[in-house]
């Protein structure tokens, strides 16, 4: 081995993997240092602002693919609309406005000149005659645009999704869960009846319930928003809703029904089949980089990621263990062909042939990283035929034999794929109670998990007991069972149990 790569090696095996702090320690320190950690992310120089690295990135475009392809499955097209709408266009829907004038970001000037100093100042000679907002969300732009798309009932339904990034102005930003900037996709749809676009976003409630669970492996609850907790602007907002270790809830995807709101603001009527002019019924719905976190959150642990293998960048990453470099030569040959093998029954994989790093290093480097499975290889293992694999979501390790290596490994990951989900899943249900009381609720609300109590449905009263605990309703359950009691907080009458939690 040649000077330099010795050099090289002592020196990157001298770095030890950083020890992530415990869950139970600090659970926000554990998930910003594990972000970290494991080159998702980072923060940017922007406030607020984050850089994806290549890895998060990959993660997000497998979401990305598989979604893309479960809206193009329900007769949906993707198109691109402006990141700037006039400040006009928010005034014209009240409750949109109100809604989302605190975040908005606002551009007022088109040009910098310099100060003579050495630097640059906005020029005030290049105000905008009209300021623009940097989207918060795409409604008004969008419905700008309709009312010149739509004209006749066969004109709809409008099926339009888009993949962009959004801007709203947080004032305390984590990397993932809430930045100033994230990437996200926003369905806009229009139809000729009420019934079509409610049946649309209770579809797309249900394409997000599958993503998240058969793909993400994390269980969710679905459900309508409260009107205080509803999308500004909307009639209904149905949810899923995710539970993550720390016991805080995470909302993770919304689907609007938005009426008629939309159209009247805009004027966007179509001629039905009467021949008679009518507004349009709207929704709206989107997911963003916040899954990333909820992924984060609801899997991984104090040793790093433990990521779906239906979602996970590299499913499959092999180690050589070898002293010489002969005995390499002879590991990699036979990775070539597991290589073959295991890509042939579309599984991903990488081979982590670096010289600079020992296999300890590699290990703890790819378990950090959440990839499911890795197999070891060494000398002995040629002889004999066989190949150490590890599993990341519960670290145990078996030696198999190398043929019909690409079956077992397939075998392997539907197995981590269930029991990711399972164990999310057994964590909710032990951490779901029903109490009956103000104490009683007050008390479990302290120690985290949903919690399913009466509200009498005023807004007053949630408002206070948000005000008095921190927690939201986070969803009134679909189909909810009629069960009479008594609000937790007023004693007022009850038709039924909504769930609460503390939420990011």
């Amino acid at each position: 081995m040649p000077l330099i790569n010795k050099l090289q090696r002592l020196y990157q095996n001298s770095k030890m993997a950083k020890k992530l702090t415990s869950r139970s320690e600090n659970y926000s320190q554990w998930y910003n240092e594990l972000v970290m950690e494991a080159n998702l992310a980072e923060n940017s120089a922007v406030r607020g602002s984050m850089v994806i690295k290549p890895y998060g990135y990959a993660l997000w475009e497998k979401m990305q693919r598989v979604l893309d392809d479960k809206f193009k499955e329900t007769g949906h097209e993707n198109a691109y609309f402006p990141l700037f709408i006039p400040k006009s266009f928010f005034s014209k829907e009240a409750s949109h406005v109100e809604g989302f004038a605190k975040e908005c970001a606002v551009v007022t000037h088109y040009r910098l000149k310099s100060d003579g100093k050495g630097g640059v100042m906005v020029d005030p000679e290049a105000k905008l005659e009209e300021e623009l907002i940097v989207r918060p969300t795409s409604e008004t732009i969008i419905w700008d645009t309709y009312k010149n798309w739509i004209q006749s009932y066969r004109d709809l339904p409008l099926l339009i999704n888009q993949w962009a990034n959004v801007v709203r102005w947080e004032m305390r930003t984590r990397l993932f869960l809430r930045t100033s900037e994230f990437l996200w996709q926003e369905g806009h749809t229009a139809h000729a009846t009420q019934i079509e676009a409610v049946k649309e976003a209770e579809t797309i409630l249900d394409v997000y319930a599958d993503f998240a669970e058969n793909y993400m492996g994390v269980p969710v609850l679905k459900g309508l928003k409260s009107p205080n907790e509803r999308f500004a602007g909307a009639v209904e907002t149905y949810c899923i809703e995710a539970l993550m270790q720390d016991g805080k809830a995470l909302q993770a995807g919304t689907s609007h029904f938005l009426g008629q709101n939309f159209a009247k603001a805009f004027d966007v009527k179509f001629l039905n089949k009467e021949n008679q002019l009518e507004y349009v019924w709207a929704t709206s719905w989107g997911v963003s980089t916040r899954l990333i976190g909820a992924l984060i959150m609801a899997h991984s642990d104090d040793n790093g990621l433990v990521l779906p293998p239906k979602l996970a960048p590299i499913q499959v990453v092999i180690v050589p263990i070898y002293k010489k470099e002969e005995e390499l030569k002879e590991i990699s040959a036979q990775v070539e062909k597991i290589t073959k093998e295991l890509r042939k029954a579309g599984i991903s994989v990488k081979y982590d042939d670096r010289d600079t790093f020992k296999p300890g290093f590699k290990f703890a480097d790819w378990e950090l990283k959440g990839v499911p499975v890795r197999l070891a290889i060494g000398p002995r293992d040629l002889q004999n035929g066989t190949v150490e694999v590890a599993r990341r979501d519960t670290l145990e390790k078996e030696v198999l034999r190398i043929e019909n290596i690409a079956e077992k490994v397939e075998n392997l990951l539907n197995q981590i794929q269930k029991n990711i989900y399972q164990k999310a899943l057994d964590f909710r249900e032990n951490n779901t109670f029903t109490v009956d009381t103000w104490e009683d609720f007050k008390n479990q609300i302290e120690k985290g998990g949903f919690v399913l109590a009466h509200w009498d449905g005023s807004s007053e009263t949630e408002q206070k007991i948000k005000d008095e605990t921190k927690a939201t309703i986070r969803l009134i359950p679909l189909n909810q069972d009629k069960e009479a009691g008594k609000c937790i907080y007023t004693g007022n009458p009850s038709q039924g149990r909504v769930v609460f939690a503390k939420a990011y």
